[in-house]
């Protein structure tokens, strides 16, 4: 019990100060638990970052858990979790839970639509980093590009599916790799959870509001390929009406500027689809959202080193990572963009900080107080 808890409070302590977004938490955790607690060596951590860009799911949390089920098994990938996730949980739970009673008052308009801003450069700056990582072939820059077209023409959860299933069929076909034997055994417990979870949760909906509400969330969490940006385009199609997009964006540009994993979003549309006992929303949206990413890696960590190696895996999962940069695009736009920028002060205001966030390195902290200031300002003239 000593090393579960010494676990968590490690973890905790990155969850109250990993500011930055995924690739961030990576190198957080890099220098943590390689470099200075040595919980596990390099090599077996770059495996670990491998997997979680093949999977779908928060991918610097499963890193984490991954580290903490390396520690100390099940229960050590639990607590490292939960202690890197239960900071950002606490804050957008109080968000979504006390900002409805100010939501009109000027200057939490001013501070929303300051974080709204924000969330225009910080998705912008995504869509330019991954880009730039997944899409150095003209075919992978041809699938990013068909996504965002294809998603700007018909702007349907069913389009997002297809476009990702197409670009994992066409990706394979040009898989490049090595294939070798290995000892690797999958787990097929997990597999087999995760699977009747995905299918009989969306029959199951009809049994409770609990039930369909976890469903939506666990699909959204078992179909977000490229981590924590990418979960803004499924949860906002799959929610439809269930949340405004103007609650959408203020809980996306939260979960954006405070420590801790993006996919804690999901707490705040979940105590928002639940005003009346918010808290229990929350937590199932929560769980949801997380459980089928840890599930996967659950199931597939000690056979990955093996089917990492084999062509066609290898080129599915780069046909997935360019269409994710399409998907990401067209999000970028809408409903991102059109619900933020309104006239020529906001994108100067855009414009501004994406060269002094991407070109002079502003801490993310600093540029959450700067675009709240900007937002109050625009929004008292």
């Amino acid at each position: 019990m000593r090393e579960i808890g010494h676990i968590f409070w490690r973890f905790l302590a990155l969850g109250c100060t990993s500011f930055g977004g995924p690739a961030a938490h990576i190198g957080y955790f890099h220098r943590t638990f390689v470099d200075r607690l040595r919980w596990i060596d390099e090599a077996a951590y770059a495996r670990l970052i491998a997997l979680s860009q093949f999977l779908p799911g928060p991918g610097s949390s499963q890193v984490g858990f991954a580290i903490g089920l390396h520690r100390a098994g099940l229960p050590g990938g639990l607590a490292a979790f939960i202690g890197f996730t239960l900071p950002s949980f606490i804050l957008l739970y109080l968000l979504a839970v006390y900002s409805v009673d100010y939501v009109h008052h000027p200057l939490f308009e001013g501070v929303a639509s300051g974080l709204k801003l924000l969330a225009v450069v910080v998705v912008a700056d995504a869509v330019l980093n991954m880009g730039s990582a997944f899409c150095k072939t003209r075919l992978h820059a041809g699938l990013a590009v068909l996504t965002a077209v294809c998603m700007l023409v018909f702007p349907a959860l069913w389009m997002q599916f297809t476009a990702l299933a197409f670009a994992a069929l066409v990706g394979s076909r040009r898989g490049e790799g090595t294939a070798r034997s290995g000892s690797g055994g999958v787990n097929w417990l997990s597999l087999a959870l995760f699977a009747l979870l995905f299918i009989g949760m969306p029959l199951a909906s009809s049994w409770a509001p609990g039930v369909e509400l976890f469903a939506r969330f666990y699909a959204a969490g078992s179909l977000v390929f490229g981590g924590g940006h990418v979960v803004l385009p499924l949860l906002q199609q799959s929610l439809g009406e269930a949340v405004s997009t103007e609650r959408f964006l203020v809980g996306y540009a939260a979960a954006q500027a405070i420590p801790g994993p993006m996919f804690t979003l999901a707490t705040f549309l979940g105590a928002e689809m639940t005003p009346t006992q918010p808290i229990y929303g929350a937590l199932l949206a929560t769980a949801g959202v997380f459980m089928p990413g840890f599930l996967l890696l659950l199931g597939l960590r000690k056979a990955w080193e093996t089917l990492a190696t084999k062509p066609r895996v290898a080129g599915a999962a780069a046909g997935i990572n360019a269409s994710v940069v399409g998907l990401l695009l067209a999000t970028l736009y809408q409903p991102v963009f059109v619900n933020a920028v309104h006239g020529p002060r906001e994108m100067a205001a855009v414009v501004a900080g994406f060269f002094i966030l991407r070109r002079l390195g502003m801490p993310i902290a600093l540029a959450v107080v700067a675009f709240a200031l900007i937002g109050c300002a625009l929004h008292l003239m």
